[in-house]
């Protein structure tokens, strides 16, 4: 079988996505059995009416794409409210928003997770507002990032 890179497939579809103002957020791609997943977002969020719109648009150009060389199952998908931030984009866009860190080895007081309000990033470190003091945390020290999820 002759299976697309996830680079590929980026590649093919961002045309599709764009035209529909959606970011490809992530790929995802099984072999067994034949997955192919793509998880999109817009800038207010993305609705089931926009997947389905994407997906209806999307599926015979990548069957003639042939990602998989053969039968595959076609999901398409939002990342989910609590998705962890993994491009520039991602943090940018979150600056001044309020995020949730889950670090790899507990801070001080054996704190693992906290809630602070994003401040910069520079591919290498954050910069955050945590306790009413300005700190700075190592990307490699910490599991994931995200925006911090409120319910009034």
């Amino acid at each position: 079988m002759n299976f697309k890179s996830v680079e590929e497939i980026t590649s093919f579809l961002t045309p599709y996505a764009d035209s529909l103002g959606i970011e490809i957020v992530e790929i995802e791609t099984k072999i067994n059995p034949p997955t192919l997943t793509i998880y999109g977002d817009t800038e207010s969020g993305i609705d089931l009416d926009t997947l389905e719109k994407f997906h209806n648009l999307i599926n015979l150009p990548l069957d003639d794409f042939d990602v998989y060389g053969g039968n595959y199952t076609l999901n398409v998908s939002s990342p989910g409210l609590d998705r962890a931030f993994k491009t520039a984009r991602d943090y940018e866009r979150n600056i001044g928003k309020d995020i949730e860190i889950k670090f790899y080895a507990p801070l001080k007081k054996g704190v693992k997770i906290i809630e602070a309000t994003l401040l910069g990033y520079n591919g290498e470190e954050v910069t955050v507002l945590y306790n009413e003091k300005e700190e700075i945390f190592a990307l490699s020290k910490i599991a994931k990032i995200n925006k911090a999820i409120k319910f009034d």
